[in-house]
């Protein structure tokens, strides 16, 4: 007998479960798949303990279910990885790729707008998220890219360049929150194999 589905959408820095992907994906699976469960953690602020929060959810999980993961920018850098360690298919929206560089503009005090949480993103930070990089994708054929190239937050050529040989969907226009994502739930969750 095959195992139920999960999907556990990440969400970005920043960000929260009630960001719009992760909403847009709870009702898809609500209203067409309710047979798959979904979970949306809100993340700790910082990259080890995001990690450690991850990794806990995931083997909590993994011998009981099918998991698909979904993760948008910083959440797709996290997928990444927890695609290298765990073999879990993944689809990564506008994915961080190098928030290590990226995140050093954001050193200081931050406030999560959606939790209104604040909390000091220093340097050591950016250490923990360069303990998570992956150099070279092991299973290309478990990730799936989605990618607009006129994200105002990440350059998407990082994106294309780094997940080279895999499946890539780059569409022209769009922004950081990937316009238009309700395209899309159908197509990630046949991916996923959920």
């Amino acid at each position: 007998m095959s195992k139920p589905s999960l999907l556990i959408y990440i969400h970005g820095f920043n960000s929260s479960a009630k960001s719009h992907k992760a909403m847009v994906m709870q009702e898809y699976c609500r209203q067409y798949r309710p047979d798959i469960k979904v979970v949306v953690p809100d993340l700790p602020a910082y990259p080890q303990d995001a990690a450690i929060a991850l990794t806990s959810l995931i083997e909590r999980y993994l011998t009981q279910y099918q998991i698909g993961l979904v993760g948008s920018s910083l959440g797709g850098y996290f997928s990444l990885w927890l695609n290298h360690k765990f073999g879990l298919r993944a689809v990564v929206v506008n994915p961080a790729v190098k928030p290590y560089d990226l995140l050093t503009d954001y050193l200081g005090v931050q406030t999560n707008p959606y939790t209104q949480q604040q909390y000091l993103l220093e340097w050591h930070h950016m250490d923990e998220l360069k303990a998570l990089d992956i150099a070279n994708i092991r299973n290309p054929d478990t990730i799936w890219l989605l990618q607009q190239q006129d994200d105002e937050v990440l350059d998407y050529r990082q994106a294309v360049e780094k997940l080279n040989g895999v499946k890539q969907t780059v569409e022209a226009g769009g922004d950081h929150s990937f316009v238009d994502f309700e395209r899309y739930p159908e197509s990630i969750i046949q991916f996923l194999q959920l």
